[in-house]
């Protein structure tokens, strides 16, 4: 694409701010790489993500609803769920839009504008879910080691309260980071080799001095995945050891079947994320495939994780349909 029409597609913004024109030389747009050159290549991503694309929206809306109509679910472990399904929902909102237009389209472009939106969204969302299933790792410490007081520990005030702290903390984290990557200065039009914006794959394409704000980044992304890891590392300690002091093996599975689905989740989310955002950026097939799995895949596993494995969820769904539709 030539500089003229790079200019041209970005003039309204640069008639509007002359400083933004400065720092990023010419009005700076990425060009999002094709994630492959092979053909068959192509369609298994591009079959993987219609499927992403419909199911991942039809099922946390499932979710949503389910839990809003049926009043057997109104419950803390159901509020945090329907949260949970709203922030997948939102997460993968933010990516999977934009690569499948990507994906159909001979122009992959994105402005800088849409980058640092995309990136500031990518945090918040994933931020958000690492909350909230730190919460949710509270919840289950507290049915199953203190069941008596279950429903004094977890009030609905303090229900409400840990899903507001949530989304601020998520909120505070992701300004920071979007913050850091507004005073990258870039110098002609580059090539993001990755199918979304994220900020570490900004970095190379920078050509100001960005050793303080990998570290700022590294120390950021560090104190909020630990922040949310530890607590569920220790709830679930306490979890294990309070199962194997059942003595009827009915009664162990029984426990264990409560929390067996937000430890899935948890796997897949902390997995993917702590190995895409901590392993070094190299551009490879690798990298792509887990922040594929990380933004894309785990927000459409997490409805089925959940729905598939628990009889509670399955019953209102059941109670749902012969409600308003039978």
């Amino acid at each position: 694409m030539s500089l003229e029409c790079r200019y041209k597609i970005r003039l309204k913004s640069c008639t509007q701010n002359s400083e933004w024109k400065l720092r990023h030389s010419a009005c700076l747009e990425s060009v999002i790489e094709d994630l492959g050159e092979s053909k068959l290549y192509m369609v298994v991503i591009k079959s993987l993500e219609c499927e992403v694309g419909w199911f991942t929206p039809q099922g946390n809306l499932t979710m949503l609803l389910v839990i809003t109509a049926d009043s057997h679910l109104h419950t803390p472990m159901y509020f945090f769920l329907s949260n949970l399904s709203f922030v997948d929902l939102c997460f993968s909102s933010v990516t999977v839009p934009k690569l499948l237009k990507d994906l159909l389209s001979a122009k992959k472009t994105i402005s800088i504008e849409g980058c640092l939106a995309q990136v500031f969204f990518v945090f918040f969302s994933s931020g958000t879910e690492a909350c909230l299933l730190s919460v949710m790792a509270y919840d289950r410490y507290a049915a199953i080691c203190h069941p008596l007081l279950y429903g004094q520990v977890m009030r609905n005030e303090l229900c409400v309260r840990l899903v507001v702290i949530s989304w601020g903390v998520a909120s505070l984290n992701a300004t920071i980071i979007v913050l850091l990557a507004v005073n990258l200065d870039f110098c002609g039009a580059q090539t993001i080799h990755h199918y979304t914006c994220e900020l570490p794959a900004l970095f190379p394409l920078s050509c100001s001095d960005i050793s303080i704000t990998v570290v700022v980044l590294l120390c950021s992304s560090l104190l909020h995945g630990l922040g949310t890891f530890i607590p569920i590392f220790f709830s679930y300690a306490r979890i294990v050891s309070a199962i194997l002091n059942i003595s009827s093996t009915t009664g162990r599975s029984k426990a264990f079947s409560t929390c067996s689905s937000h430890l899935a989740a948890v796997t897949l989310f902390f997995g993917s994320g702590f190995l895409c955002y901590l392993m070094p950026p190299s551009g490879s097939s690798l990298d792509l495939l887990l922040s594929l799995q990380y933004s894309a895949v785990t927000p459409m596993l997490n409805p089925l994780i959940y729905s598939l494995k628990n009889k509670e969820v399955k019953a209102a769904v059941q109670r749902t349909l012969r409600k308003y539709l039978l």
